[in-house]
């Protein structure tokens, strides 16, 4: 017997996912002389062979059209040290890179500095998702910092945490 449907209260389903902790990365990529980049939680690997990862993204972002254009884009995994860089580039408007130290990934992809890893991707596909885009990449290289003594940041119940070891 199928349950009662029912509304579910947008605060609610918020709060309720602000109870499943993740990590904090930015979305990064070049087009035409532009730097792009927007803070994102919503990021997962998909697949091991081939390499995939994904990540949901508003659908209404300012950001990942162009990101969408070039095709390609870096995963900056963030340390617990780069709260300030999370909050720069949740930020809608601003000059997201103003006093941020990057280099370029082997795709061409602006790499953010401190970073605990990165990985650097093509657009493999795209599909729409109520009001996100779910956005699957294929790694084409990436850099893992072996003795990586920094934390990751984390993000939950609506504050940045790190880990106690």
């Amino acid at each position: 017997m199928p349950l009662p449907s029912t509304a579910i209260e947008p605060l609610s389903f918020r709060e309720a996912l602000g109870h499943y902790a993740s990590g904090i990365t930015v979305i990064t990529s070049h087009l035409d002389g532009e730097l792009l980049g927007f803070t994102c939680q919503s990021f997962y690997s998909v697949s091991m062979s081939p390499p995939l990862v994904s990540f949901s993204v508003m659908a209404n972002s300012a950001s990942y059209p162009k990101i969408r254009q070039a095709g390609r884009f870096a995963v900056n995994i963030l340390s617990g040290e780069q709260v300030g860089i999370s909050n720069q580039f949740a930020q809608r408007g601003a000059d997201k890179w103003q006093g941020v130290q990057w280099q370029d990934s082997p795709l061409g992809n602006p790499v953010i500095a401190g970073s605990l890893h990165w990985l650097d991707c093509e657009i493999h596909a795209e599909y729409a998702a109520g009001d996100h885009l779910i956005v699957i990449g294929e790694v084409k290289a990436l850099d893992v910092q072996e003795a990586a003594v920094a934390q990751p940041l984390l993000y939950f119940k609506g504050q940045y945490r790190n880990l106690s070891v």
